[in-house]
């Protein structure tokens, strides 16, 4: 299941929640050149989970969810343009777990 939330895909596979750039997001944002995830393991909804710096603009992406980092996208600090992919498997940003399923379910889905 999928929804969106600050920008970003967030996808539900069991029990992880996957986060991810939207399109509309990788395309205003253009080519990116540098990331740096949160040191943090545990992030409440609005708290940064990144800030990157790409060709139009310099910004931190904010959590819509609270749960608990169990994975971030290492590969991406090494070669950030990884985040400009349309493949999910390259651009997804963190992984989350301990999510309440209300606050993911409160979330618009992606049609709206």
């Amino acid at each position: 299941m999928k929804k969106l939330g600050n920008y970003l895909w967030v996808e539900k596979e069991g029990d992880t929640y996957t986060l991810s750039m939207t399109p509309e997001l990788q395309d205003d944002v253009g080519t990116v050149g540098y990331v740096e995830f949160t040191r943090e393991s545990q992030v409440e909804a609005g708290d940064s989970l990144l800030s990157l710096e790409a060709s139009k603009t310099v910004l931190d992406i904010f959590s819509p969810l609270s749960g608990r980092i169990v994975e971030v996208n290492t590969a991406a600090q090494d070669q950030p343009t990884l985040l400009n992919s349309a493949n999910p498997a390259e651009s997804w940003l963190v992984r989350l777990t301990d999510v309440e399923e209300a606050a993911f379910l409160a979330l618009p889905d992606p049609l709206d």
